[in-house]
């Protein structure tokens, strides 16, 4: 975007790929060691759900702590958590260090994401906020692109635990990066508001959540897209290389056309202008719709075009919502009440992972896919008719 914030943008695009490895690795790896698809939806659920419980902690923090600071740190400790959860696979094998791996990198990631959303917020108000949301994406992106099809050929020639290790020092490359942008004095301050118990904080953050118009509707439209995320994160690996026996290296292709997806849906974004509501009506309807045929599993090429469909308007989605919250919630309490709309609209994906462990069957997941499918839209029918 700028030519001054190369670094900055070249450190998130450096963070995601790191990240990006690691979510393709894991519930791949638990299910080449299980052979079935219950064992990654449960993985799944362990994976997020202290992920998103950490958001309202996560956004105290940062209306408190430098999210700078915050940022640094949280790159940081997901490198040491690698390390040691490598360590301790090759100790005592099993699959709980790769769960628990992926439980600790998912939280400091919360507060790694909701510290670049101030970042954001703070040191680019001189840009408008679409177009620097828009320009973020795609960096982060260009992370999703590459990090499937980069894990999956390195782990065709090394073990997963080599390619693990890979990740972790493009955490530490992404850190070094950071420390050569100069925007930090660009950040914005924010007026000094008292500060308040924690509780106290949780509780006005909740309120505002609540109160502000057009964001609880928002949350619930969020919570039914993050059900279908859930289940398509928690059951791909499993649906492409197990139900249609496709290669690992298909599954990974899989990912880099789903990340593409992403772009062109937002170079379509940012080049038509769309109403904030037809927006988020369009983004809503073709997730619902992947959904259904991802559900079908018909055939692979079928079950491909509902994952593109999905991978492509969540980014679209997220736009809205994220514009949206810009838009309403007071600079003071952007943080705190940030992370708890980001808590209760994420709490539905280990739900979903807890719903594919409970009833998917082997590496069919199918029946599972439709019903939460049905709820998305039974959820989507409900909100948007009230605007």
């Amino acid at each position: 975007m700028l030519v001054r914030d190369r670094a900055f943008f070249a450190s998130m695009f450096l963070t995601v790929l790191a990240d990006q490895i690691l979510l393709f690795l894991v519930p791949l790896v638990i299910f080449q060691i299980t052979g079935n698809v219950a064992w990654s939806g449960l993985a799944f659920f362990f994976e997020t759900l202290p992920r998103y419980l950490m958001f309202p902690i996560a956004g105290i923090l940062c209306d408190r702590i430098n999210p700078i600071l915050l940022l640094r740190i949280s790159r940081i400790l997901r490198a040491v958590v690698c390390l040691v959860c490598i360590a301790g696979q090759i100790a005592f094998g099993g699959v709980w260090w790769l769960i628990g791996l992926s439980a600790l990198v998912g939280v400091l990631t919360t507060q790694g994401l909701l510290a670049l959303e101030m970042v954001l917020v703070r040191a680019f108000n001189d840009q408008r906020f679409e177009k620097v949301a828009s320009y973020s994406q795609l960096a982060a992106q260009m992370g999703v692109v590459l990090g499937p099809l980069i894990a999956a050929y390195l782990m065709a020639i090394w073990p997963w635990e080599t390619v693990a290790v890979v990740a972790t020092a493009l955490f530490f490359l992404s850190d070094g990066l950071f420390l050569l942008w100069s925007g930090q004095s660009r950040m914005e301050p924010v007026l000094e508001v008292p500060a308040r118990h924690p509780v106290s904080e949780f509780r006005k953050a909740l309120h505002l959540a609540w109160s502000l118009p057009g964001l609880m509707r928002a949350i619930l439209q969020a919570a039914g897209v993050n059900l279908i995320i859930g289940a398509t994160l928690a059951t791909a690996a499993a649906m492409m290389t197990g139900f249609f026996a496709q290669s690992e290296q298909t599954y990974a292709w899989l990912q880099v056309g789903g990340a593409l997806a992403t772009l062109a849906v937002l170079s379509l974004t940012a080049h038509i202008h769309l109403g904030l509501k037809i927006l988020g009506r369009t983004a809503y309807a073709f997730i619902c719709l992947g959904a259904v045929l991802t559900g079908l599993g018909a055939h692979p090429l079928i079950y491909a075009a509902g994952f593109l469909l999905i991978a492509g308007f969540d980014k679209m989605f997220n736009i809205y919502v994220r514009t949206l919250r810009k838009e309403i919630i007071p600079p003071q309490d952007f943080g705190k009440t940030t992370g708890v709309i980001i808590c209760l609209n994420n709490l539905s994906q280990p739900l979903a992972g807890l719903m594919v462990a409970l009833f998917a069957s082997g590496d069919d997941a199918r029946a599972v896919l439709l019903a939460l499918a049905a709820a998305m839209a039974l959820l989507g029918m409900l909100t948007f008719r009230t605007r």
